[in-house]
Formats: structure tokens, sequence, C-alpha cells
């Protein structure tokens, strides 16, 4: 029973508006009858003029009168050609559409939604950024990802000090949240070795180098490794000048992103070396064309701010006509935000970058689910917030991991940005 209610839904869903199929079906549908016209007009002559046998008479109905022959014919005629389209529709996409066991009407009304979605804009970097695309690409296509280049951790600053290549480890991760490739490919682009001289690289990373070796240009290798995984979006640089990340802690200076945290001290500034960096062109770009911009959520330090004090990039937001809005953290971060609330964090956003245009700040309101790993929640202290920006409209919502509570869930957060903010 379940099953014919879905194969009922699936028939249902070339009906859809917007599908862009039934004109076509329509059409397909007016040729043919036209052509039944033609030979209706060569058979009828034949008729009026032709001694038909017995077995032809009977097998063209001349039992029946012609008006319930037209009625049987055209519905017999119908049936097979709805049946031939729909097996010929399967034989020859089939192959060639990804998703399981989702009927081809449905690939394709997801494929056209998306591509009619909103232009988004997303800056930041690290997880949260990931989880913020994983969520987005879901309600549409038209995604650009402006991602950090100050990582200089792990297997990213390893490529990054021995082959003088932007950081590859934040772009990986926003590959694998916009792909629309296999689990295994993802898996794979994930995969980090534990021994030998390749231990502690991912494979992602690994590929990305290669590929900009290849191609000679980083840039040219995000578009190329964006091929390869069926993303959904592009993946910008936010500048393409080798940067370093420092801090003021304690009054000392602290140089390296992957540094900085480690201190376990207030952190009082931070700013990029050198300071003549310039903004991504293809970045600006993407931001004067962009209807919505979301900054955050991720690291405050080390993967929103590095990206927003990047000269030029200020500018282009402040001249852009999109809605701006910033996606406030669900949990401090030891080294950064410890025991921060939604204030702190639009007190260090205005300390850093003067006049940050905000539409909307969103905020969460599920307190039921505490972090792991000690970390605090992050409080929604409203009145204070309000003041530090009074023209922000604040949106308080359940946008919690209710399994990682530490994070965002990507379907709740998009929801919140495409239900509450751009259809607003």
């Amino acid at each position: 029973m379940a099953s014919r209610i879905q194969q009922s839904t699936r028939w249902w869903r070339w009906l859809t508006p917007g599908l862009e199929v039934k004109r076509w079906v329509i059409l397909l549908m007016v040729s043919i009858l036209i052509i039944d016209l033609g030979i209706a007009y060569v058979l009828k002559e034949f008729y009026r003029t032709a001694q038909l046998p017995g077995e032809a008479a009977l097998i063209t109905l001349q039992f029946i009168p012609r008006y319930l022959r037209g009625v049987l014919f055209g519905v017999l005629g119908l049936g097979l050609l709805v049946f031939s389209v729909y097996k010929l529709q399967n034989s020859v996409l089939g192959p060639f559409l990804p998703g399981g066991e989702r009927s081809i009407a449905e690939q394709i009304y997801a494929f056209r939604t998306r591509n009619r979605g909103p232009r988004i804009v997303a800056i930041g970097g690290g997880t949260g950024m990931s989880t913020l695309l994983r969520g987005l690409k879901e309600y549409t296509a038209n995604l650009a990802a402006i991602v950090t280049v100050a990582d200089d951790g792990g297997s990213s600053g390893r490529l990054r000090e021995e082959y003088r290549i932007l950081p590859p480890g934040d772009f990986r991760q926003c590959l694998v949240a916009l792909a629309d490739a296999e689990p295994l490919v993802k898996e794979l682009f994930n995969h980090r070795f534990s021994e030998g001289s390749l231990g502690g690289h991912s494979f992602g990373n690994l590929f990305i180098m290669a590929m900009a070796d290849i191609t000679g240009n980083f840039e040219h290798a995000l578009r190329e490794s964006g091929r390869v995984l069926a993303v959904r979006g592009a993946i910008i640089p936010s500048t393409l000048h080798d940067v370093t990340l420092v801090a003021s802690v304690n009054g000392s200076m602290v140089e390296g992103e992957s540094k900085i945290p480690k201190q376990n001290a207030p952190i009082s500034q931070v700013f990029l070396k050198p300071d003549n960096a310039e903004l991504n062109p293809e970045a600006a770009m993407a931001i004067m064309n962009a209807e919505v911009i979301v900054i955050g959520p991720g690291s405050l330090y080390t993967s929103i701010l590095p990206n927003l004090m990047v000269p030029g990039m200020m500018h282009a937001i402040k001249a852009s006509p999109a809605l701006k809005v910033f996606v406030v953290n669900v949990a401090s971060q030891h080294g950064e935000t410890d025991n921060f609330n939604v204030s702190d964090y639009l007190r260090v956003l205005a300390d850093h970058v003067e006049q940050l245009p905000l539409d909307f700040i969103v905020v969460n309101s599920n307190l039921n689910h505490m972090p792991t790993g000690g970390q605090s929640q992050v409080i929604f202290d409203f009145q204070e917030a309000q003041r530090m920006e009074p023209r922000a409209r604040f949106i308080a919502a359940d946008v919690v991991n209710t399994r990682i509570p530490s994070h965002h869930d990507p379907e709740k957060l998009s929801k919140v940005l495409i239900k509450r903010v751009w259809e607003a």
C-alpha cells in the first residue's frame, strides 16, 4: 500500500509548477495529434474508396459507431504514449542522475528550484562554514563561499610552508560540504593518513595541492576539484596573498592562526600581516552580485575576522545591496570566546570592523542541550545585544545540533535563513 502511495506521489510530481517539462509534453502531444490528423484524412479517403475484407473491418472496429471508435483509440493511444515516455526517460536519463530512490521528476524539480534560489555569499571558514553550506545547498545552487587563507595549522600549515600555496584545509571542507558526489568520494577527500611521511595529511589537501601544481593556479585547482565532486556553488579565497594572522594577547604579539587559541588568555586585537593584502576580485564580484550575505558561524577571531579585515572587504560589503546576516555561534570556543554572550560577539566585531551594516542577527534559542567538552553556551542577552546593534533585527531560533550541541544543525540553520530572512 505504501509503495502504491509513493508511486502515485511520484506521478503527481510531474505536474508541479516550475518543472519546465509540461510545456514540452504538451507540444509533443500536439505534434502527434497533428500527425494523427493527417493520417486520419488519408484513411478517411481510403475507407471511402476501398473495399475492406472482413478481418480488416474487424481490426479497425467497423462494427462500432464512429464516435466510440475515436474515444477507444484515443484512450489507448494516450495510455501507450504516457507509458512509453515514462519508460523512455527511465532508460535514457536514469543512469545519469544520482539520488537513490528519488524519481527523475523529483530530481528535475530539485534542480530547477535550486537554480532559482537566492544568490547567497557565505563568509567564514572552518567547521562553521561547512555546516552552513551543507544546509544551504539544498535550497539554492547560487552559492559562493568566501574562505579565509590565514590557516597555518596541521596538514594545511605544513603544505603551506613546504609548497608556498594557500592553505587547502578550509577549502577542502567546503568542497565536501557542497559536493553532490557519492558518500565514498566525500569520505576519501576527508581521509587522513596516520603513518609515514604522509602522516597527518588528508587526501583532499593533497589532491588540491596536486591540482594546483597541474593547473598552475590555486583558483583553477578549486574549480577543477569542484567539478570532480559535482559541487553546487563556488569556493573563493578572500585574498590571493600569503597572509599571517597576528593577535595581541596579554600585551604580547602571537603570530599564527593555530597558535592564538593555545594561549588560553583574552585576545585584545587581531590583524593581518602584511597589511597591504588585496581583496580577491572574484570575491568582490560575488559580494556585489549577492542577494544575501551570511557572516559566520565559525571561530570569531581565527575564521570570521581574518576575512572581514582583508582590505577592501568591508567596502564591498557596505556597497552591496544584499541583506547582511550575522550568525552567532551556539557555543564558546576555548582560547577565543570563553564565556562569551551574544553582545560580546557584537562588541568584538565593532572593535575590529567599524559600522558593519547588519540587517539580521541569528541567535540560538534552544538552551536545553549543553555543549560537550566543557564549553559554555552562548546566551542571548537581548538588551545589551540590542544596544550594540540597534538597527539589526534579531532572530532567536532553535538552530542547535542536538547530537553535537556545540555546532549548528545544517537543516535548522538553513531553514531560518531561507524562511525567515530571505522570504522576509
